[in-house]
Parts: structure tokens; sequence; C-alpha cells
């Protein structure tokens, strides 16, 4: 399944880069029907030796085909993400492809920061904050570059431009988890 997936994202962002692709979906539908049940899926580029983050964009709820949002966010990761300029095609070949399939978001009861930190599982929970008209993710492998509870929820804090002690707010929690596909 491995292959099958980075090669559809790989596909798609040579399709929105004007490249011709040799990826043949409607035999990748017949061969994988999972595919076609919907699915949310994170996008992840990583770029170098030091793999820095280069794109990720993603879905968190699951709305269309996996296939389709494979393609979508493949492309939105490598041409739209904010924090970056386009991926070129020169720059493509030193690219690593993360394909991340993450399961239906369950909202965190919880009574204070004390209590969230029994609840929260770091390197298994991906975490969605919310407060107000903010939101912000991290999927479960942010939890490798920010080991500590206390930094790792400032920086999602800070990610949804709220202040970095935003939980004192109680913000709404969500975890998930993902199963993550990368390429080789």
């Amino acid at each position: 399944m491995t292959d099958i997936l980075i090669s559809l994202a790989k596909a798609a962002i040579l399709v929105a880069l004007n490249q011709p692709d040799t990826f043949d979906l409607e035999h990748a539908l017949k061969t994988y029907p999972a595919l076609q049940e919907n699915a949310a899926v994170f996008i992840t580029l990583n770029t170098g030796p030091n793999e820095e983050l280069r794109g990720c964009i993603g879905s968190l709820q699951a709305y269309r085909p996996m296939y389709k949002d494979i393609i979508a966010n493949a492309q939105a990761s490598a041409l739209r993400d904010p924090r970056f300029k386009p991926v070129t095609m020169e720059e493509l070949k030193d690219i690593t492809i993360e394909v991340s399939i993450l399961s239906k978001p369950k909202i965190l009861e919880y009574l204070d920061v004390a209590d969230l930190k029994t609840k929260v599982t770091p390197l298994q929970d991906g975490i969605i904050l919310k407060y107000q008209d903010k939101q912000a993710t991290y999927l479960p492998e942010v939890w490798e570059d920010l080991p500590y509870f206390d930094a790792f929820f400032s920086s999602l804090c800070q990610k949804a431009n709220l202040t970095s002690d935003c939980l004192s707010q109680h913000p709404e929690i969500s975890i998930y988890h993902a199963t993550k596909y990368k390429e080789k």
C-alpha cells in the first residue's frame, strides 16, 4: 500500500507542475478499493539530509475519497503551503513524501492542564486545538521535535495564533491517530 499512496501523491505533484506522469489511476482504484473510501489524509514533504519540512497540508475530517484527498493535499502541500514558496521541478528530486491517514478525531474531556497531561499520549496522539474561531493541529510525529508537553502545546497554541499559554483558557482539544506511509 505504501508504494501506491506515495506514487499517487508524487504523480499529483508532477501534474500540478505541468509534468507528464505515468500513474495509472484506474488500475490503482481497481487494485486498491480502499482508495475510494472516504479518508482524511495529510501530505508532508521533507527535503535534504535532515528532512526539513517543505510543505504539509491535509484534511482533519474524512469527507471525500482517499485518492481525491491525496491528490488535492499533495498538490496543496507542494504549491500552496503558505509557509513556503511553491516546490519547483528541480527541488522535487530531493523531496521525500509522507502520506498520513488520520483516524476520526475525538474530543478529549479534561478538567485542567494537569488532567490533560494525563490523557495525552506523546508520539501517538495527533492534537487538534480549537479556541473560538482559531484552530491548529500537529500530527503525532511532531512530538519527535517537541517531546515535552509544555513545549508541544505552547507551540501549538502559537500555531493557532493564540498566546503560548492558551491552555489556561481551556480550548477544545481533540486527538486522532495517524497511519504514516513514508517514501523510502
